[in-house]
């Protein structure tokens, strides 16, 4: 089976289809596909994917873009960006020693400039670009495309400690597992790569003066989990109506926006001196952006936003769907409507159930940057203490 067929779908029914490819003009496309033609000539499957990462990243919509996890090979070390710095989060047994450290530099080239060379490989905003990057980094086909190529067979990975201390971790081709082993296709920053675990919601509670709604995600292909926990959630919510209410969104990647409506009416429905807080980071995607913009227009200066920018930003493309391209395996993402949240517009591609939802929000600004150094209950809680002891000032 040729790379070519996977190029012929991509030429064929993605660009066509999908309509954020509209803005791109037919110049550059065929720039991009004659390089990806070239990888095709040279027979390698890394630069080929990596051309069609490129490719499918030139519209600059998060939504539609190459997802390469399954089908290649990286270090056995799991990078992901907190804040702004690339940090190794989870690792084989050889390098459980750098975990916590920042990396500071890919065969002696500084990690800047590697995310620099890899800007136009990665689609979506700056912070979608941060939360889908760091895959590149164990990547050996990538840092050679990216000019952090080694020598040999070796990799050295330089890390510094919070203290500062320098360390210098050194990986061989030889090791190399599957991507998906430490990527999963939804990126949430946490350490373990399966990430959601099944529960749509867990509750914490501070008493009579806070109640805590984690919300890991929207994506429920039962169909029925989710609305339950929603329902749920709502109940929970509406006997509660003396209690600010915090909602964690952070990892949450997206889903069905639609099914968490009974608890966005709950919450829009409380005291009108109730705040409602909720915690956002650049792992928040799609869905979980939609329902925090809802809650925007409803509440206004009620809500309360927490965190750090999300991953992508009110106007985009979304919906469409996954193609698995035959002769690489590797994942397409494409979209096929159009959202606009910022200006409450929308398109005859928008789905009729969404437009009618559709609000004009302008902006998330946040009210509190916060981005959580460390990924546990402990550290949430306390935070989560110290904004209700703040809102109630």
């Amino acid at each position: 089976m040729s790379m070519i067929q996977d190029l012929t779908i991509i030429q064929t029914t993605v660009i066509p289809g999908d309509p954020s490819f509209c803005s791109v003009g037919r110049d550059v496309l065929d720039r991009h596909i004659e390089d990806a033609l070239q990888a095709v000539r040279a027979n390698s499957m890394d630069d080929f994917l990596l051309s069609l990462m490129r490719l499918l990243a030139l519209p600059e919509n998060g939504h539609t873009r190459l997802i390469p996890n399954d089908v290649i090979s990286v270090v056995p070390m799991r990078f992901v960006t907190i804040g702004t710095e690339v940090r190794l989060i989870d690792a084989a047994p050889p390098f459980l020693e750098g975990i916590g450290g920042e990396l500071v530099s890919i065969n002696r080239v500084p990690v800047g400039d590697i995310e620099s060379a890899a800007e136009s490989y990665l689609a979506g905003t700056p912070q979608r670009k941060r939360v889908i990057g760091p895959i590149l980094f164990a990547w050996p086909g990538a840092l050679r495309r990216l000019g952090a190529s080694s020598d040999g067979d070796e990799i050295e990975y330089r890390l510094r400690s919070e203290t500062g201390h320098i360390r210098d971790l050194r990986s061989n081709t030889a090791t190399l597992v599957a991507g998906s082993t430490f990527y999963p296709h939804g990126e949430h920053g946490r350490a373990e790569v399966s990430g959601f675990a099944g529960s749509f919601l867990k509750v914490g509670d501070f008493g009579p003066t806070g109640l805590l709604l984690v919300l890991p995600s929207f994506f429920d292909p039962g169909e029925t989990a989710l609305a339950e926990a929603m329902s749920s959630a709502a109940d929970l919510v509406r006997s509660r109506p003396g209690s600010v209410v915090l909602v964690d969104l952070r990892g949450n990647t997206g889903g069905n926006f639609l099914r968490t409506m009974p608890l966005i009416d709950a919450l829009s429905e409380g005291p009108e001196d109730r705040w409602v807080v909720v915690l956002v980071d650049k792992f928040t995607f799609s869905a979980a952006i939609v329902f925090v913009a809802m809650l925007k227009h409803r509440l206004g200066k009620r809500l309360f936003l927490v965190g750090e920018e999300m991953g992508d930003g009110l106007t985009f493309f979304a919906e469409g769907g996954t193609i698995d391209l035959p002769c690489s395996g590797a994942a397409v993402r494409y979209s096929s409507a159009f959202h606009d949240w910022a200006g409450g517009r929308f398109d005859e591609t928008t789905p009729p159930e969404i437009a009618a939802r559709l609000v004009p929000v302008g902006t998330l600004a946040l009210d509190r940057a916060w981005v959580a150094k460390s990924d546990n209950a402990e550290t949430r809680d306390r935070f989560c203490r110290e904004v209700l002891s703040s809102l109630r000032r």
